[in-house]
């Protein structure tokens, strides 16, 4: 018994780590977050009202973040759907996925029945365990990336 449980252990790791599932999850992660940024880069007041809603950031800093978090899963998009330093690019990724997480679970926790402002005004998506769930997939997706990295299909690689 403890044999199989190692062989299909050895088989997932082998399908994650298989060039083709890598380069799955950079382009699903990088689509995602290309179509995400440039949904909040064309209404950041839009966006900037999604985050006075969780009620966790203090007002002076939300039209700061409503620029710059857009901007940022943009280039991430970007960068790790080209392969572009796609280690470090997808541990930011997972980073900027936990938080947004984090904020969902707070939401729900505290009732708020809030739109959770994920693709700007395109999607009136609401915050609960759906969206909980989706975010963790994408989390799952970037681990690999962060562990093995991708060489399937890149535009170039940075060297020191």
């Amino acid at each position: 018994m403890e044999c199989s449980k190692h062989a299909r252990g050895n088989r997932m790791r082998l399908f994650i780590s298989n060039k083709y599932s890598l380069l799955f999850f950079r382009l699903v992660l990088g689509a995602l977050f290309i179509f995400s940024g440039i949904e909040k880069i064309t209404n950041p007041g839009a966006f900037a009202i999604s985050i006075v809603n969780y009620k966790l950031v203090p007002l002076l800093f939300i039209n700061f973040i409503a620029i710059v978090i857009p901007w940022l899963e943009l280039l991430l998009g970007i960068f790790v759907l080209f392969g572009i330093e796609t280690k470090e690019t997808s541990a930011l990724i997972s980073v900027l996925l936990i938080g947004f997480t984090l904020m969902v679970i707070i939401a729900l926790f505290r009732g708020l029945n809030i739109d959770c402002g994920c693709f700007g005004t395109i999607t009136a998506e609401k915050v609960g365990m759906r969206k909980i769930m989706e975010n963790l997939v994408f989390i799952a997706f970037s681990f690999p990336l962060i562990k093995y990295g991708s060489g399937k299909f890149i535009i170039c690689r940075f060297t020191n």
